[in-house]
């Protein structure tokens, strides 16, 4: 449902600093608070850790850009699209890897000596976590995001959880806590650390929105915003 005013609690209102555009504002809403969330937040990446990231929809982008302000000195993107590839070298993904290469994990693995400290997966199909879990090494943690199916069922090969110490952890909107969050990522963006206005692809009026999903459903947009005249 789209409309120009909404009734909403107190609760889910956020203040920020007036000088963020309106437009760039609305992006602070799911996408940056799942994707950057789950970096500073659920996984705690440090400086100078290796990350991968998997999916590279509009949450996959905003966990990389988040990687890059947390200091990740290796941040490897993943994608079946050369496109989306290509999106995030401009992010600053210092690795592209296509993951529709039979070798895909072979080669993440030799990229970052055995594996990342963390994988990140935001595709949300059991494939792309399989392929997260298996590019992590032996004491990283390996976080999830994306939303399968319901009835979707991972054979997860237990023994590595322990024999390898690995980590493995869900992330439901970035572990946030809007009213702590939002503000800080603002800031962040300020301070031009948190290029999060890059990920804005689309500006569109009310009766373009069917043209905005088709552009999505296609993977031609990262993120469009509605603009009311």
């Amino acid at each position: 449902m789209f409309a120009e005013y909404a009734t909403v609690s107190r609760r889910s209102v956020v203040k920020i600093d007036r000088g963020v555009p309106l437009d760039e504002a609305a992006l602070f809403g799911c996408a940056v608070l799942t994707g950057v969330g789950a970096v500073v937040n659920t996984a705690q990446v440090r400086v100078g850790a290796s990350v991968a990231v998997i999916g590279l929809g509009g949450v996959g982008l905003a966990a990389l850009i988040g990687a890059h302000a947390a200091g990740a000195r290796q941040i490897i993107a993943i994608d079946l699209a050369d496109d989306k590839l290509e999106q995030a070298r401009l992010l600053g993904a210092t690795h592209t890897v296509n993951a529709g290469q039979d070798d895909a994990a072979e080669q993440i693995r030799a990229l970052s000596s055995g594996g990342v400290e963390f994988a990140f997966e935001f595709a949300g199909s059991i494939r792309a976590l399989d392929l997260a879990y298996r590019i992590t090494r032996r004491g990283g943690m390996t976080v999830t995001a994306g939303l399968p199916p319901s009835t979707a069922l991972w054979p997860l090969p237990a023994v590595s959880l322990v024999a390898e110490e690995r980590t493995l952890k869900g992330s439901y909107i970035g572990t946030c806590v809007p009213s702590r969050d939002i503000p800080h990522y603002v800031d962040l963006y300020a301070q031009g650390r948190l290029p999060v206005n890059k990920l804005l692809t689309g500006r569109l009026k009310l009766d373009e929105i069917n043209h905005g999903f088709d552009l999505l459903h296609e993977g031609k947009a990262i993120r469009q915003v509605v603009v009311f005249d």
